[in-house]
């Protein structure tokens, strides 16, 4: 097994977690939209958030890590500079899922570890995977058998793209790799071939329907 890679600033992600024994990690609406409201505030700030699906026992991210001087300028008001200049992208992550697993651990009257260690990250420095992979974390609910169509499920970035309301998405940037958003809906709604994607996918994604 090849050594976990910390993440690098600069650099774009297709990061993945599931439940141990891939037990659910969302028993209610609530912790959905907790697990949300916690990396838009744990996370939002240090990465650019292209895509995301949440699924009973896991979630797919595809996200770009800021660069140092892109999360100092964006924590230089309520992060103190020492604290700034130690600042790890791989922390950051992994202190928030302990904080959810801890509050989801709470509720259930449960111990333990709640997700896989260490999670999984993939970087994706192709330009053109970025589209794909955006199409395969949206469709990954269809995959599954929940929907058959990606507009017709609540908990993944997919609807926010349509939507003039703030989302934390990075939506500008994802469009223009779309050319426009009929394309990237238009792009949604078929099968598509991910063969290609298999050096940024995980081996869960590619042998099982989680």
């Amino acid at each position: 097994m090849s050594a976990i890679q910390p993440l690098q600033y600069g650099k774009v992600y297709h990061i993945f977690n599931r439940g141990v024994n891939k037990m659910t990690i969302y028993k209610t609406r609530k912790n959905r939209e907790y697990f949300l409201r916690l990396y838009f505030e744990r996370i939002g700030p240090i990465v650019d958030t292209y895509a995301w699906c949440l699924m009973d026992n896991h979630f797919h991210l595809m996200v770009r890590i800021k660069t140092l001087g892109e999360i100092f300028k964006e924590l230089s008001t309520s992060v103190a500079p020492d604290k700034l200049q130690k600042f790890n992208p791989s922390r950051q992550f992994a202190n928030f899922f302990i904080a959810y697993a801890k509050a989801f651990n709470n509720q259930e009257k449960r111990k333990g570890a709640l997700f896989e260690r260490p999670f999984s990250r993939k970087e994706v420095n192709d330009l053109n995977y970025f589209r794909q992979l955006v199409i395969y974390i949206h469709r990954n609910p269809v995959k599954g058998g929940f929907v058959t169509n990606p507009i017709d499920y609540e908990w993944s970035s997919f609807r926010n793209f349509f939507s003039v309301n703030p989302s934390g998405l990075s939506k500008d940037s994802v469009l223009s790799w779309f050319d426009s958003t009929i394309n990237f809906k238009a792009c949604h709604r078929k099968d598509q071939d991910f063969s290609e994607l298999k050096n940024i996918l995980f081996e869960e994604d590619e042998l099982t329907n989680l």
